[in-house]
């Protein structure tokens, strides 16, 4: 057996933080995060507010467009980077809120490449016969972890959560093929290193924001085209299929040059390329499940396309994942 989606929710705060805010906060423009990033606006949670509220909004909105109750739910897969608390899982405060009670629940850290983990792990899970009905989502608050005296990352980031629910099917339908990757020796190009059992949380670290995200931008740029090229032709290959077989490309949705550039190496045109970067920003691994959500309501997401998913992000991690709609 295989697993295919059969329900897709989103949901993103209310509040927007807009280019011409951070021109109040910190020393930028909207010309200059534009040109850079292709950011114009991102959706912002108000201080305090739990990430599983977030993820909640998204879930429900899943399981109805599914007509799945969640009670039949067999796991909840959350990927994420900021959770709700150390622990226990925001997976199982989601858990409880749907009132999921027969699904075991659990958290996974992969920052952006979060939701195309979680994705593979609970379709893996589904193939080995350990459930029928899965929800995954990719939910983050990363405006808890962003400094906003840092012009060179405050630009990027935003809040939200994108949902799926993955259903047994035959296979060869729904989820063709995973492939996830991982680099610990570049740990070091995006990290956020207060907050840990190596940076304890103290007073003086979080007046300091050790526990705010940190990245290294150029290097992180040509490590992302190249890590996304390179697992997107691996999906295209396992599965014996051409760029021009696809009907959809949705990358992470990181910063335009990193799109433009992965598309134009690997020869996708521009119109098979999904992006909504403009008006969410790096939402970090709720970013693809989101851009899935709009690109159906939008029309450009329809029953029987050949979908190409790719990410990139903190570990450093990547994958990728072909699937039939």
């Amino acid at each position: 057996m295989g697993s295919k989606i059969i329900g897709l929710g989103m949901f993103a705060p209310p509040k927007i933080l807009t280019n011409e805010d951070l021109e109040r906060i910190v020393e930028t423009n909207d010309a200059w995060i534009t040109e850079r990033t292709g950011i114009k606006e991102r959706h912002i949670a108000e201080c305090g507010t739990p990430n599983s509220d977030v993820a909640l909004q998204a879930a429900r909105r899943a399981l109805a467009d599914a007509k799945v109750d969640p009670a039949d739910l067999d796991m909840v897969v959350v990927g994420t980077c900021t959770p709700d608390m150390p622990l226990p899982s925001t997976g199982c405060f989601l858990q409880m809120k749907l009132g999921a009670t027969r699904a075991f629940a659990v958290d996974l850290n992969a920052a952006c490449s979060g939701f195309l983990y979680s994705l593979s792990t609970a379709d893996a899970l589904i193939r080995a016969g350990r459930g029928k009905k899965a929800l995954v989502l990719g939910s983050e608050i990363l405006s808890s972890v962003t400094d906003y005296t840092d012009r060179a990352t405050c630009i990027l980031f935003g809040d939200g959560a994108g949902a799926v629910v993955l259903s047994e099917c035959s296979d060869g339908e729904g989820v063709l093929s995973c492939h996830l990757h991982s680099d610990g020796n570049l740990w070091e190009l995006i990290h956020a290193p207060g907050g840990g059992t190596l940076h304890p949380y103290s007073p003086e670290m979080a007046e300091k924001w050790v526990h705010a995200i940190k990245m290294a931008g150029n290097e992180t740029f040509k490590q992302a085209v190249t890590r996304l090229v390179e697992v997107s032709r691996e999906a295209l290959e396992r599965n014996g299929l051409s760029v021009s077989d696809i009907d959809l490309f949705v990358p992470h949705q990181a910063n335009q040059r990193i799109i433009s550039a992965v598309g134009k190496r690997l020869g996708i045109p521009d119109e098979k390329v999904f992006v909504n970067l403009s008006r969410y920003g790096n939402t970090s691994a709720a970013s693809i499940p989101i851009a899935l959500a709009e690109a159906r309501a939008q029309g450009r997401l329809k029953k029987g396309d050949l979908v190409l998913l790719a990410a990139f992000g903190a570990g450093l991690t990547w994958g990728s994942v072909l699937l039939r709609i």
